[in-house]
């Protein structure tokens, strides 16, 4: 595994030790990852945290902003900002629960749910330009490993186990 390194534009290996740790590549990988997706996102004017508050919203029945922020995991005031975010560019709507004033319901807009199905689109075009290297069997063996691991270490990312 190479680095490029900003100041020479010269590309330098990592050492074997550091490459040789699967939960080091993993991180790395991630952080790849994480960039180029974050890239794409910016250019729809959005970003990866948007994506999922959309999802959970066409899920249900995630619609208090307590429970969107609860499957997520998101902390509840950072829950808030992204939906501000999202109503001010009309793909959400809020408005007070008529059972309880102190809750509010959210719901995706006929605009929301247009720009989930296109990035929904764009999330594809990411994972599939991250997996290139790798052919469909291969990719469906990464994704069984990783949710195995997700059992252990992220049980919110595990399958849901049949009764």
């Amino acid at each position: 595994m190479s680095v490029t390194t900003p100041d020479t534009g010269t590309t330098r290996l990592l050492p074997p030790e550091l490459v040789a740790s699967s939960t080091f590549l993993l991180k790395r990988l991630g952080y790849a990852a994480k960039e180029r997706s974050l890239a794409a996102y910016e250019r729809e004017g959005l970003h990866p945290y948007h994506f999922a508050v959309l999802i959970a919203l066409e899920a249900g029945p995630h619609e208090t902003q307590g429970a969107i922020a609860d499957v997520l995991g998101y902390d509840r005031g950072q829950l808030v900002g992204l939906l501000d975010e999202l109503e001010e560019k009309g793909l959400l709507e809020r408005r007070r629960d008529p059972k309880d004033r102190r809750r509010h319901l959210v719901q995706l807009t006929a605009e929301g749910k247009r720009k989930l199905r296109r990035l929904r689109t764009l999330a594809r075009e990411i994972e599939d330009e991250f997996l290139s290297p790798l052919s469909g069997p291969e990719r469906d063996e990464l994704h069984a490993l990783l949710l195995r691991l997700a059992e252990k270490h992220e049980p919110r990312c595990a399958p849901l186990q049949a009764d």
